[in-house]
């Protein structure tokens, strides 16, 4: 007996690893194809490829939804690259498995028991109960929120632009927000400046801000909350990524008031109400949607410092945001403050949280901390660039938000390398790539060493 479960265990291990490396090489595939089409002269406003180089990184950063850039999206890439690049956000945003099911649903076709479980993970479903009917949910709800970003946007642009060029701006933008990628094409106005123009504009800054955030908070959290009316019939989960996305969003908008209030760079020179629409929106970009709103280079050191720490948080679990994640980083704080307090259980909501799940958090945040420290490091010894913008650029590039305090077109090329392996970390996801690992029961968990006396702290 206690071999057909081993050998069951060992199945479903190799499974695992199996999910994992599909959405790790699916996602490789996508970027390689993106950046075939970007080498192209057609890609280029010039005429003349973009070369390899320019062209993956765009490649990979569309496609992981970051928002890094060697070059200004609008000024080097032509209509049709601008389409490319939209299309890779679109797929890296929703998730190559929503694309994937789409085709499937077209083509009326079966989905097997693998599919569905790829489906459950690129969503992050605990399990596959109804998984189908909730990709297509996902699908329809994320189009129509898409759809009516880009309706208020295009009013606002037909303002200033003629239809053609205002419908234009409004999609890209509207998909761009939703899948929280940074990408702008309004680099006709400033080159390199992002949201700069319109980071005062309360109808741009709030229906962005809108998208970002329902980009952000995940697929399950709104399934959730549209199916079940009754907030106190949530669950857990979907309570703390609730909670925490409006405790960081307006404590990081406070923070930014009171560091940056009277940097006249920044927020100084603005009047009152708009040093206010402008500190949120730079609270809210900083859950890895990538729009600058004000020059990052020109923060505060502090201000600097509150930014890299809520990049590294980002947004929640089977969203279009990256970063550490929501929960997780709950669940750390939990686990310190009830350890403080000499409690060796971390309970929330009358519900105990399971020393596995504490266990995974605390791995995710070593990893993800050792990993940037480690590129920013990295980043000042191969370029011409100071360590806290060489952080800024590493915590930017894994959290996959695309804020750069401008030093992105200074990198040479070990350190370009490596943001790309670090946007590419950061979407596949620390949670996917561990995927095995954290669930495997390797068997060497089947006895244990007499423990040993050592002096902590």
């Amino acid at each position: 007996m206690s071999d057909r479960k081993s050998r069951r265990k060992i199945r479903q291990n190799r499974h695992a690893m199996s999910i994992s490396r599909v959405m790790a090489f699916t996602f490789l595939g996508i970027i390689l194809a993106g950046t075939l089409l970007l080498t192209l002269p057609a890609a280029s406003r010039s005429g003349r490829s973009a070369g390899l180089l320019t062209a993956m990184f765009t490649a990979t950063s569309a496609t992981c939804v970051t928002g890094l850039v060697l070059a200004d999206t609008y000024t080097q890439w032509s209509a049709f690259g601008q389409g490319v690049i939209l299309m890779m956000i679109e797929v890296g945003g929703l998730g190559f498995m929503s694309a994937a099911s789409l085709a499937y649903f077209t083509l009326r076709r079966k989905i097997g028991m693998r599919q569905q479980m790829v489906m459950a993970e690129a969503i992050g479903a605990n399990s596959m109960s109804d998984v189908v009917q909730r990709q297509k949910r996902l699908m329809v709800r994320a189009f129509a929120i898409e759809g009516a970003g880009a309706v208020v946007l295009t009013g606002r642009f037909l303002l200033e632009y003629p239809f053609g060029q205002a419908l234009k701006l409004g999609i890209f933008h509207s998909v761009s927000a939703f899948c929280n990628a940074g990408f702008d094409i309004l680099g006709f106005r400033t080159p390199g400046a992002s949201l700069a123009d319109y980071h005062t504009d309360p109808v741009v800054c709030l229906t962005l801000s809108a998208l970002v955030i329902l980009g952000g908070l995940g697929f399950l959290v709104w399934d959730e909350v549209l199916s079940i009316r009754d907030p106190r019939r949530w669950s857990v989960y979907t309570k703390l990524v609730l909670i925490t996305t409006g405790v960081l969003i307006f404590g990081g908008m406070t923070l930014f008031c009171v560091l940056e209030w009277n940097n006249p760079s920044t927020l100084g020179s603005l009047p009152i109400g708009r040093r206010l629409l402008a500190a949120f929106f730079q609270s809210m970009t900083l859950r890895t949607a990538g729009f600058a709103g004000v020059d990052q280079a020109l923060l505060t050191p502090a201000g600097k410092a509150v930014s890299i720490f809520m990049m590294l948080i980002g947004g929640s679990s089977g969203s279009t945001a990256g970063g550490l994640k929501t929960v997780t980083f709950v669940v750390l704080l939990m686990f310190l403050w009830n350890r403080m307090r000499g409690r060796y259980t971390v309970s929330v909501f009358h519900r105990t949280i399971s020393d596995d799940h504490v266990l995974n958090a605390i791995t995710i945040f070593m990893l993800m901390v050792g990993l940037s420290f480690a590129g920013g490091a990295f980043i000042c010894a191969t370029s011409p660039v100071g360590f806290a913008d060489g952080l800024y650029e590493a915590v930017s590039a894994i959290g996959t938000v695309g804020l750069s305090a401008g030093v992105t077109p200074r990198l040479r090329l070990p350190a370009q390398l490596m943001i790309m392996v670090f946007m590419y970390f950061g979407r596949v996801g620390v949670l996917t790539l561990s995927f095995g690992f954290l669930r495997k029961k390797p068997a060497g968990e089947k006895y244990r060493w007499a423990n040993t006396e050592l002096l902590i702290g």
